[in-house]
């Protein structure tokens, strides 16, 4: 089968557990070639975990290395500030004939301040080109702009996200409604379904970034949407299930 190339728009995770080495790694699972290009560093500091954006002119020439790699497939993580969405969403309006994963990074930054007002606005530009985007509780809160109290409300944020261009929408839920299981809102435009697996007690850093990668992943290898979102959450299950201190392993064995 000839190699296919699936790129990351995503941020360093300085413990590795998530960002650029989460979706690495699960391009790797499913034998795909991926590349990145960095959209942040990170780091531990005495303010706590921090978010330094990757400088504007370096992002977009690191965009431009790449302008010649034949991609099947683009999946969007941490974008830091308006400058590098704006300068993300550019490229993506060149690559609108691949699946476009768009997984809106906002819970670090959910003070809703102006910098996050202004970053959701950038957000939903994306979402006419992203074939499914990937929002938590929280993120999909703040992009709807709308309090989520219970699975009736993610599905009522769900269609909104929709309707503000999203060709397909899952909004994962968590724990958040269930000590017990896991619940994942998934929404085509026709019709919602409920995903659910088993609450794991085990550390879960990376999973938003690896179940966005696996669906885009499973797209990549010409999975329906539901199916890849499917895929994915099992994905991301048996990952969590083999983590360690420092976030989901992908590479286990599947067998």
């Amino acid at each position: 089968m000839k190699t296919k190339y699936i790129l990351a728009l995503s941020g360093n995770d300085i413990f590795s557990g998530g960002g650029l080495y989460a979706d690495l790694a699960t391009y790797s699972k499913h034998q795909l070639h991926g590349f990145v290009a960095v959209t942040c560093l990170t780091a531990m500091t005495d303010k706590g975990f921090e978010v330094f954006a990757t400088d504007s002119t370096i992002f977009a020439q690191q965009l431009e290395s790449l302008k010649d790699v034949p991609f099947s497939g683009i999946k969007l993580g941490l974008l830091p500030n308006v400058e590098i969405a704006e300068l993300a969403l550019d490229f993506v309006k060149k690559h609108t004939d691949i699946p476009i994963v768009l997984d809106p990074v906002l819970v670090c930054k959910e003070s809703h301040d102006v910098e996050v007002s202004a970053l959701r606005e950038e957000l939903l530009k994306f979402f006419p080109y992203a074939t499914i985007i990937t929002p938590n509780l929280v993120e999909a809160e703040l992009l709807a702009q709308k309090s989520i109290q219970n699975l009736e409300d993610m599905k009522a944020v769900a269609k909104e996200l929709y309707d503000l261009g999203a060709q397909h929408v899952v909004i994962k839920g968590g724990n958040r409604f269930s000590q017990e299981l896991a619940v994942d809102v998934f929404y085509d435009g026709q019709a919602f379904h409920i995903l659910e697996s088993p609450v794991l007690s085990q550390n879960n850093v990376g999973a938003g970034c690896t179940f966005a990668s696996s669906i885009a992943s499973q797209l990549l290898l010409d999975q329906p949407v539901l199916e890849a979102v499917k895929e994915a959450k099992e994905f991301v299950y048996q990952a969590i299930l083999h983590s360690d201190q420092y976030g989901v392993k992908q590479h286990y064995d599947q067998s």
